[in-house]
């Protein structure tokens, strides 16, 4: 007997349109979260929502609501109903917003809270503009320039970018063969995290981590707690207006994303000639797609840069392959790292 597969009717619905335009709620119910120190609160433990809610200091209104909806979002466990149900962090909550776990990401997340959820309603303005919207628009000023004049401000800011790489960073050690080089240096390398992780996979490379002059010391003080300052020196570097250090690899980790084209081919450039022959240039972004279809996080992040930066912007890999070969490379190849995150590499 023959059989027919009739296909269901497509339904017609506005639901993937209201889920990313009322996506604002999720993420400012995760940010206030993390901001209200819960998934710190709650650690290894389970607690009722009374107990709960006294912890972080919050109204009987509306705060089962809050623990629930993050609950829903897969950001809570909550063992029972009722009164008498407790929540308790994920593993993934446990792992990345505990903040005595060595992969604490929540520096990154408490920055997007404070500075970034604000500053992006304002992203029409941006985009008719072209101009950054962050606090350059009320003083003048750009961001770095307040971050790196306080020195305890800056570590935490350093440490927050760090914490939303290091998984990035531990990646790269096992992507990538570091074991056909002898030196590293990680130019722009902030508090040393990109050297530390790979330093760990391979001890028999001598790694530089270089920044400007108000940034060594915070690298220096993490490589020594590391227990690697036998294997990596920490320098200054200001990488607009000097040479790079000789070195077999050389990294950077978001760094080109933040400037203009002409200044990402200068320190592509400046790579190229601080390399040995069969050198390589490693680059940690969140590579768009080459169709520009796929890392919806890749062009956001790129709509961020509008936000912060006056001229910077993020790129494909075609892009990248483009500006390296104009350098003198001779090829380059993309390695997937974490989640919306690649590698780019350039073989000289």
């Amino acid at each position: 007997m023959e059989t027919i597969d009739i296909a269901a009717p497509r339904v017609i619905s506005p639901a993937h349109i209201m889920q990313v335009g009322m996506g604002f709620w999720a993420s400012k119910t995760l940010l206030a979260a993390v901001k209200l120190n819960l998934f710190n609160e709650l650690g290894d433990s389970s607690l009722t929502a009374t107990q709960l809610q006294n912890r972080l200091g919050l109204h009987t209104r509306g705060s089962v609501d809050f623990f629930d909806a993050l609950v829903s979002l897969n950001v809570l466990h909550r063992q029972g109903n009722g009164p008498a149900a407790r929540y308790c962090n994920t593993l993934e909550t446990s792992l990345f917003l505990v903040k005595s776990s060595p992969a604490y990401v929540g520096g990154l997340l408490e920055m997007a809270n404070d500075r970034l959820y604000p500053f992006w309603g304002s992203l029409e303005e941006g985009l008719r503009t072209g101009q950054p919207q962050n606090e350059i628009k009320q003083t003048g000023k750009h961001a770095f320039d307040a971050i790196y004049a306080n020195p305890a401000v800056l570590e935490q800011f350093l440490n927050g970018m760090a914490g939303a790489q290091v998984g990035n960073f531990m990646a790269l050690a096992e992507v990538f063969d570091f074991k056909l080089y002898g030196s590293l240096c990680d130019v722009g390398g902030a508090n040393g995290t990109l050297s530390i992780c790979v330093a760990r996979q391979h001890p028999h490379l001598g790694c530089l981590s270089v920044d400007l002059p108000m940034v060594t010391p915070i690298a220096a003080k993490m490589v020594e707690q590391a227990g690697l300052s036998h294997q990596i020196e920490v320098s200054t570097l200001d990488f607009m207006s000097q040479s790079f250090p000789k070195a077999d690899v050389i990294t950077m980790g978001n760094i080109l994303h933040d400037w203009d084209l002409k200044t990402k081919k200068m320190l592509i450039r400046k790579a190229y000639e601080a390399l040995p022959e069969n050198g390589a240039l490693v680059v940690i972004e969140n590579i768009i797609d080459d169709e520009r279809r796929q890392n919806s996080f890749g062009l956001m992040m790129s709509l961020n840069m509008l936000i912060e930066t006056e001229d910077g912007f993020d790129y494909t890999h075609a892009d990248f392959r483009e500006w390296a070969l104009e350098a003198g490379f001779q090829s380059t190849v993309k390695l997937p790292l974490t989640g919306p995150s690649s590698a780019v590499v350039a073989y000289k």
